[in-house]
This record gives structure tokens, C-alpha cells and sequence, in this order.
């Protein structure tokens, strides 16, 4: 009895396997190519444009190297000529850089010759504030831009985002390469110049802890502009925002500056092509929220990082980091481990999506096949039943007594599973049925 019962549970398992090879088959072409297509993993090294070997964008990005390699992501530093070039960079396809920091304000103008359409850039989100500081000479107070025709101005070096801005501001305000003289001077050499009273006044963008501001608010030739309209040009650029750098910030002891300084500034962004991996956009925004959290001379505690920009558009998923923060998975896994789950649940899905129709026909696959098999020995019934019609009435009907015979011990020792072995008993009875007529025909 025992050897019967598992007998009939072996062929149950067998019939079912056959029934679902086809959705095995299915579920593992699903995965393959969800694999191969989907989602791929995230690259191990990214490459990011910085600037100058002296910038504050270099030691943002060396911040952002320490914290990406926590897990397990090597961050490539790119120094170069500045935030023009930069944008260079991200939208030369065949560059390393994916992601750069930039001057909101800058895609679109005249320096930028790059071509737009190479290369869709996304943001991240602004990080810091970059104030315009403008120095000049002599002990008259100048509060506005406009008050700077006539003289002899340092705009910055050409291809620079410092020409940029001054160049805008110097036109808004009347300012124009006629009534005044526009040097394209480097950084340096503007601040030799400025100096060296060869120029009387220039323009610098640079953060307000930088040797070279802190050096000019010290000397006693040179003034520093305090915007009386920097609230105006916030909205009339609206890309340029109004900061306040409160007396004595730079230097406690001698109170410098001697008083609050209006100044524009503008935000230092970090933009990235639009094919980086989702998942190293989710590390970036947890390396620029530890990075730019605190508090700064001219910003307060988590005021950066922030959508501040308009040069581009946000990140989807920047966006929904500020709305959320980190995504779920990385909340409480590793970063490999999420990212292996998080792809295994993309490639799962549209596994299911055509695993649960093909579920849904799995038993009636199981039950044609043992179907099949009884209706098999219904048709070799059947054949021996017409053959019966044929032979002569004096013919002998034992061979055909003998075949039935046959299929009723194929039928006895082929046990088929419980739910169907009704149909098998109904079978031998007509197999009695055929058995009968065939000994009455030969009486």
C-alpha cells in the first residue's frame, strides 16, 4: 500500500513540474533580461570637475570623496579652469566628468559657447553662497555700481564666470565699455593691479574666509562697495542673491569689516548628466546635506543644500530627497545591499506582471495532461470497438479480447492522481462494456 501511495505521489510531482516548466522557463528569461536591461548597477568611480587647485570647490569635493568611499564609491577629482569650464565638461559627451559645481546664472550666456544640446544636465541643488565682492581705491565711500563710470575697472580674465556677473551688473547699472575702461584682468593680476593703483577699482568672486578678501579689507586704500540696491538687482537677476556680511565677521579684534556689508552672491550648484545612476545622485545628496548642513559667515545652519537655482532643472531624485531624505532602502541597509535589493525588486516585477496570468493557467495545463492520458486509452478503446464492426461474424474476437485486456493493465498499474481517479474507473467500465460485446458476438 505504502509503495502504491508513493508511487501516485511521484507521478502527481512529475505532472506538476511539466505544467509549470513553462513558467519556469518564463521566470528565468524575465530575470535574465531584467538583469541584462534593467536598472543596471551603479558605476564603482564617478569623476567630478572641481576648479583650481585653490578653490573652495576642491575641498568640497575632497569632503564628498571621504564620505562616498564609506561606501564603497571612489569619487575621481577633475581640477579645471573654473565654473565655465566646468559646464564645458558636462556637456562634452566623451569627458569623464558627470557631475560639477557651477555658478547658477552661467548656462545661457555669452561665455557659455558649449553646445546646449549635447548633453541634458540636471541639478542637484545649490550647496553655498559665492559673494561679488568690488574693491576700489580711494577714500571717497561708493555704495553704488553706477558710481564706478569713469574709472578703470578689472572685469575678470575672458571665459570666466567673474566677467559674467560684472559684465551684467556693470551694464544694468550704466556702467558701459564707453564711459568706462573694462580691463580682462586674471585674479591675480587684478589684484596686483588693484594694489598698485594701475586699476581703481575690480571685481573678485570668492568666499569671505579667502586670503585675498581678507587681505584687501585690511588695507586703508582700499574700500569694499556696500550695495545699497543689492535687494534690487536680487530682482532684477534672479539668479543673484542679496547677503548680509554683519561688521566685524572677518576680524573680531579690529572690527572688520567696520560695518554690515550688503553684498550679491551667487550659489555654487552641483549639476550632473542626466544618465548618472539614481542611486549615486541619493550618495551625492547625503554627501552635500553632511557637508553644507552647518552654518557659514553668510549662511545659517541648513540653509544649503537647497533648490535655490534656476539654471537647470531640479533631479527627480534630488527632489525627492529634499522631500524625504535618503531613500528607504539606504536608510537602513548598506549601500551595495540596497542597491542590489532595490534592483532585484525592478527586475521581480515585471517577472510577475507575466508570471501571474501564466500562474493562473497552471492547473488547467495539469489537468489536460492527465486528461490526455485517459482520453488516449479512451481512443485505443475505441479503435478495438470499430474494429469489432469489421471482423466477419464466424471470426474469432479473442485477440480483441486480449488488446483490451492490454489496456486495461496499462490503466491498472498507470495510477493518476486522486482528483481524476473517477474518470479512470468510469474507463474500465466501458473497457467492460467493449469486453462484453465482443463474447456475445462470438456466441
Amino acid at each position: 500500500m505504502e509503495k502504491t501511495l508513493r508511487w501516485i505521489v511521484r507521478l502527481s510531482w512529475k505532472d506538476a513540474l511539466v505544467s509549470v516548466l513553462p513558467m519556469a522557463l518564463v521566470a528565468t528569461l524575465g530575470l535574465w533580461v531584467a538583469y541584462h536591461f534593467i536598472d543596471p548597477a551603479p558605476p564603482k568611480t564617478i569623476a567630478i570637475a572641481t576648479g583650481s587647485d585653490d578653490s573652495a570647490y576642491l575641498d568640497f569635493a575632497n569632503q564628498y570623496r571621504r564620505l562616498l568611499a564609506q561606501d564603497g564609491v571612489t569619487l575621481e577629482l577633475q581640477t579645471s579652469g573654473g565654473a565655465l569650464d566646468n559646464l564645458v565638461k558636462l556637456r562634452d559627451q566623451d569627458d569623464a566628468s558627470r557631475v560639477a559645481f557651477l555658478q547658477d546664472g552661467l548656462a545661457g550666456s555669452d561665455a557659455d559657447s558649449s553646445d546646449a544640446s549635447s548633453a541634458q544636465l540636471l541639478s542637484l541643488g545649490s550647496v553655498s553662497y559665492e559673494p561679488i565682492w568690488i574693491f576700489y581705491r580711494g577714500q571717497r565711500v561708493r555704495s553704488r555700481i553706477s558710481e564706478l563710470a569713469g574709472m578703470r575697472i578689472a572685469i575678470g580674465a575672458p571665459n570666466t564666470s567673474t566677467q559674467v556677473f560684472a559684465t551684467r551688473l556693470l551694464q544694468a547699472s550704466g556702467v558701459t565699455a564707453h564711459n568706462a575702461q573694462w580691463l580682462p584682468l586674471s585674479r591675480d593680476e587684478a589684484l596686483r593691479q588693484l594694489n598698485s593703483a594701475q586699476v581703481d577699482a575690480a571685481f573678485f568672486i570668492d568666499a569671505p574666509d579667502s586670503a585675498l578678501v581678507k587681505s584687501l579689507v585690511r588695507q586703508a586704500h582700499v574700500r569694499t562697495m556696500n550695495l545699497d540696491q543689492a535687494e534690487a538687482y536680487g530682482r532684477r537677476f534672479p539668479y543673484l542673491h542679496p547677503v548680509l556680511l554683519p561688521h566685524g565677521t572677518l576680524d573680531l579684534l579690529h572690527n572688520l569689516p567696520a560695518q554690515d556689508l550688503h553684498l550679491l552672491a551667487t550659489t555654487t550648484t552641483v549639476v550632473v548628466t542626466e544618465n548618472l545612476h539614481p542611486a549615486l545622485i541619493a550618495l551625492l545628496m547625503k554627501a552635500m546635506q553632511k557637508t553644507h548642513a552647518t552654518p557659514d559667515l553668510i549662511n545659517a545652519a541648513h540653509e544649503f543644500p537647497s533648490a535655490k537655482d534656476s539654471d537647470f532643472a531640479l533631479s527627480k531624485d534630488a527632489e525627492h530627497f529634499y522631500q524625504s531624505g535618503p531613500p528607504f532602502l539606504q536608510r537602513y541597509l548598506p549601500f551595495w545591499l540596497a542597491t542590489l535589493v532595490d534592483r532585484a525588486a525592478l527586475a521581480i516585477l515585471p517577472v510577475l506582471a507575466i508570471l501571474v496570468p501564466v500562474l493562473r493557467a497552471a492547473p488547467g495545463i495539469y489537468a489536460w495532461r492527465i486528461r490526455r492520458r485517459i482520453y488516449r486509452w479512451y481512443g485505443e478503446l475505441k479503435y478495438l470497438e470499430t474494429q469489432l464492426r469489421s471482423l466477419d461474424p464466424q471470426a474469432s474476437r479473442e485477440a480483441l479480447i486480449h488488446q483490451v485486456d492490454q489496456i486495461e493493465e496499462k490503466v491498472t498499474h498507470a495510477v493518476v492522481p486522486l482528483p481524476f481517479a473517477e474518470h479512470v474507473y468510469v474507463l474500465k467500465e466501458h473497457m467492460e462494456l467493449v469486453r462484453r460485446k465482443m463474447r456475445q458476438s462470438t456466441t
